[in-house]
């Protein structure tokens, strides 16, 4: 273990003198890439669980958010070229207000349905917290630091907020609500704001109630064009759903509507929900998301037209004004052809910062882990919280979102238990409402390889564990994933890194709460001294599927 630092301290020291490196360097998958590389592309752009997606233009960039619940850091932020192919530059929020609340795992909570816009030269991403109300957030260089949120309008049930600036100057907010806070659901409201959008000035105009035509429309994104001013809304439901679009000549209505884009005959069930981007070269575009269960809502990018002042998503082959989403089309038209490339998933732990793409469950303590350009994460034991019965409840799991519906992922790693401490335990997870592991415990009688599972963890119900093998501690293990279609998945582990084992029975990936399954790595204890033992990640790979 130690030469192998060394080594990797040598390549290091060559390749990586500032994190910046990291943060710039371009990442291509190995499992799902949706430029096709002709001048088309593939639906989804971002076969991953990108929720509620939404996006502006600056010039000829386009930047890109969405939901991110309860994972911190949260609000990530996406920067593309040519609306194809992403990259993920940071998050905008490090840790979720109020602090000590999300301390704990929140499942489900959280940052639902952003906007972002561009306003006075600065960037501003609105989010929702169901349970504290309507924040903004601001920032020059949205690949830097943004402001600490502000609360824009307190109040529970207040989701989906989208800013606008009317030619006058005026701002407004539109929102929906949500049925589980506010008692009622399924209309939309639209409110004054002071002219830098941080203060609601009054209680609003409910401005479209689809109870009867267009049941949980939510997600309201607020433009104008031609004298119009537009609400593009999702209604149906998440899997089941349309995209709506309403418009009128005031900006409190009344509205018309127009069902713009349908799943019709494609098997893109419940296409809605996103953005309305035009490029520098006049074209408009969609984004959106697909639910797609166990994988989470995933981004996909809709051509657009304008017809008669309505738009139309997708293609119209009969000619009714409502879009079918198309499965691959022709790449927007940005002036020129941009290299590929795709959010990060695998990660050498080479640097003081980790990947951009993992996530804690809550609020990150300091403890937790350390990356210290030695060629390896490490993650020290913790404790979990006494109430927890499993981990849903534990918040220092460090995860990360499907990255496509097949795909492998191992990770290299060294344990080294305290030896006045029991039930340590260090692994690899697949977490949802239902959650399986592999990992190393440490006990009285030595370490040992368990394999976990836990059906229905968020109803607290307790881990079954089963001893698959004695390992020594202090020792490099392999431990890996495979996810086949379906969402079904088989653990293995390795001692020489060449051939693995298989542990447990295949199990079905579970989604979370609003979210997809996640994979990730964790180190947790259930008592508490004055120290801890910890784990050396070397590295977490994702490969495609291979019969090794």
């Amino acid at each position: 273990m130690r030469f192998r630092i060394s080594l990797k301290l040598i390549i290091i020291a060559i390749f990586s003198s500032t994190t910046l490196f990291a943060q710039q360097a371009n990442t291509v998958s190995k499992v799902w890439v949706s430029d096709l590389g002709n001048g088309t592309y593939k639906n989804p752009v971002i076969d991953a669980d990108y929720s509620d997606p939404d996006a502006c233009r600056v010039g000829d960039d386009f930047y890109m958010t969405a939901s991110s619940f309860d994972a911190v850091p949260g609000l990530p932020i996406l920067h593309s070229k040519d609306l194809v192919n992403w990259k993920l530059i940071g998050h905008a929020l490090k840790r979720q207000p109020p602090i000590e609340h999300f301390s704990k795992t929140q499942h489900g909570n959280g940052v639902w349905a952003p906007a972002i816009r561009y306003h006075n030269g600065e960037f501003l991403i609105y989010y929702p917290d169901p349970d504290f109300g309507i924040y903004v957030i601001k920032t020059k260089n949205p690949a830097g630091n943004w402001s600490e949120p502000k609360l824009v309008e307190g109040g529970k049930g207040l989701i989906d907020p989208c800013p606008f600036w009317d030619e006058d100057g005026q701002a407004y907010l539109s929102h929906g609500w949500a049925g589980s806070r506010a008692g009622i659901k399924s209309i939309l409201t639209i409110k004054k704001m002071n002219n830098e959008g941080t203060e609601v000035l009054d209680e609003g105009v409910i401005v479209y109630d689809g109870h009867e035509l267009d049941p949980t429309i939510e997600g309201p994104k607020m433009y104008k064009r031609n004298g119009y001013y537009y609400l593009f809304a999702p209604a149906g439901g998440v899997s089941t759903g349309w995209q709506l679009v309403l418009r009128s000549k005031n900006v409190y209505g009344p509205y018309e509507r127009k069902v713009v884009m349908a799943q019709g005959n494609t098997p893109i069930n419940g296409p809605h929900q996103g953005a309305w981007v035009n490029t520098a070269t006049g074209e408009d575009w969609f984004l959106h998301f697909q639910d797609k269960g166990t994988y989470g809502r995933v981004v996909h990018l809709q051509p657009m037209k304008w017809v008669n002042d309505w738009p139309v998503i997708g293609t119209d082959k009969d000619g009714d004004g409502t879009g079918d989403p198309v499965l691959t089309y022709k790449k927007p038209n940005v002036g020129k052809t941009y290299p590929i490339q795709t959010p990060p998933e695998s990660d050498e732990f080479n640097t003081i910062q980790m990947g951009l793409q993992w996530q804690w469950q809550a609020n990150p303590k300091g403890i937790w882990h350390t990356t210290s350009n030695q060629g390896y994460l490490r993650l020290y034991s913790y404790k979990s919280p006494e109430d927890a019965k499993n981990l849903w409840d534990v918040p220092n799991l460090l995860m990360q979102k499907f990255p496509a519906q097949t795909f492998m992922a191992t990770t290299k790693l060294n344990f080294k238990p305290n030896p006045k401490l029991e039930n340590e335990k260090v692994g690899l997870v697949i977490m949802g409402k239902s959650y399986a592991n592999i990992a190393l415990k440490s006990s009285k009688e030595g370490v040992a390889l368990v394999y976990g599972v836990c059906k229905k963890a968020n109803e607290k119900t307790s881990e079954e564990e089963t001893v698959i093998a004695k390992v020594e501690a202090n020792k490099d293990i392999f431990l890996r994933i495979k996810v086949s279609e379906g969402g079904k998945c088989q653990f293995a582990y390795s001692l020489d890194g060449q051939t693995y084992t298989n542990a447990g029975e295949v199990f079905k990936a579970d989604v979370g709460m609003w979210i997809g399954a996640k994979m990730g790595i964790f180190c947790t204890r259930t008592t508490q001294i004055n120290d801890s033992g910890y784990a050396d990640f070397d590295w977490f790979r994702v490969e495609p599927l291979s019969g090794n």
